[in-house]
C-alpha cells in the first residue's frame, strides 16, 4: 500500500485520533464513520467532497499496519524511507538465501511452497510489527524504527510475490 499522505498531512488528525501505532481497528472505523458523516456533501456542500476523499485515505492508511507505522514515524519526525534506506545487519544476505530457497520450492511444489512461505512471511511481519511497537515508544529510536520498517517492507514484497497472479509491472514498491 502506498503512502497517500504528504509530509504535512496527518491521518490521525484527520480522523481525530491520537498518534499511536497501537490503535484498534474498530476505533479507526468508529472515528472514520463519525468524521465522514459530518463531511457528507449534503451537509457541507462541495468542500465536503474533498474532505471525504482525505478521510477515505486516512482510514485506508490507518487500517493497514505497515502504513500506520509509517504514518506514526512520519508524524513523530522520523526519517522517511527515501531519507534512510538502512536495513538490519545481515538482512540482505539472509533474504537472498530465503529467496533462493523460496524460488526452488515454488518450482518443485508451488502450492505447498506458497503455504509454507506465506506462513513464514506472516510470522516475520508479526515480528517486525512487534519490534516497531516496542521501539516507537522511545523518541531516541526513530532511526531504528525506520530500519525496522524498511525490513518490514521487504518482507511484504516477498509475500506479494507469492501470489500466482503477481505482476511486477503493477506492483506497489513504496
Amino acid at each position: 500500500m502506498s503512502e497517500p499522505f504528504s509530509v504535512n498531512q496527518n491521518p490521525f488528525d484527520l480522523l481525530g485520533l491520537a498518534v499511536s501505532y497501537a490503535i484498534e481497528k474498530h476505533a479507526i472505523e468508529r472515528a472514520y464513520l463519525a468524521r465522514i458523516a459530518s463531511a457528507h456533501p449534503d451537509r457541507v456542500g462541495d468542500a465536503g467532497a474533498i474532505d471525504a476523499a482525505a478521510l477515505n485515505d486516512a482510514r485506508r492508511c490507518l487500517l493497514d499496519d505497515e502504513s500506520r507505522a509509517n504514518a506514526v514515524l512520519r508524524v513523530l519526525g522520523g526519517p522517511s524511507a527515501s531519507e534512510d534506506r538502512s536495513l538490519p545487519d545481515g538482512f540482505l544476505m539472509e533474504m537472498m538465501e530465503i529467496r533462493s530457497a523460496m524460488e526452488e520450492e515454488l518450482n518443485e511444489d508451488p502450492e505447498s511452497a506458497r503455504v509454507k512461505w506465506g506462513r513464514w512471511g506472516a510470522e516475520e511481519r508479526g515480528k517486525y510489527a512487534d519490534e516497531f511497537r516496542r521501539r516507537i515508544q522511545d523518541p531516541d529510536s526513530l532511526g531504528a524504527c525506520r530500519t525496522i520498517l524498511n525490513a518490514w517492507r521487504y518482507i511484504e514484497r516477498l509475500i506479494e510475490q507469492l501470489d500466482p497472479g503477481y505482476d511486477p509491472a503493477r506492483a506497489d514498491f513504496r
